[in-house]
């Protein structure tokens, strides 16, 4: 009688997760789309990489996180508030795209927003962030 129950009970044991530790856990990896919000981080990393490929001083580093927050809250917000991909949505977020890029014009100058504005140095930035983010 005692068997039985033990072989009854044998399928239910072995499923447990205390006879199973040789398996790791699954990973569960966050997927974003272009109408996510940004994550907190995103506007500090983008800053950094911007101080240092733009070679700005602590002092315009400080003001570009500053305005990059503003533009992240914003645009979090206003893709919170609007439905994705809506026409409206797309011209709010151009709207606090264009202040923002005046805003940035103004601390780093217009030589070095010159080069911000370039393919090469979009895309070494891009690259950065994209290393950040793993």
């Amino acid at each position: 009688m005692k068997t039985r129950y033990a072989l009854l009970l044998l399928p239910f044991l072995a499923s447990c997760s205390i006879f199973r530790r040789d398996k790791p856990a699954p990973v569960v990896e966050t997927v974003r789309t272009a109408d996510s919000p940004a994550p907190p981080t995103a506007a500090r990393d983008l800053a950094d990489v911007m101080g240092t490929e733009l070679k700005l001083t602590p002092d315009q580093t400080g003001r570009v996180r500053t305005i990059l927050n503003g533009t992240l809250t914003q645009s979090n917000a206003a893709k919170e508030k609007l439905p994705a991909k809506s026409p409206q949505l797309l011209a709010e977020l151009k709207r606090i795209n264009i202040n923002s890029q005046k805003e940035l014009r103004a601390v780093v100058g217009p030589e070095k927003f010159k080069l911000l504005q370039t393919k090469a140095t979009q895309q070494k930035i891009a690259a950065e962030m994209q290393q950040r983010q793993k």
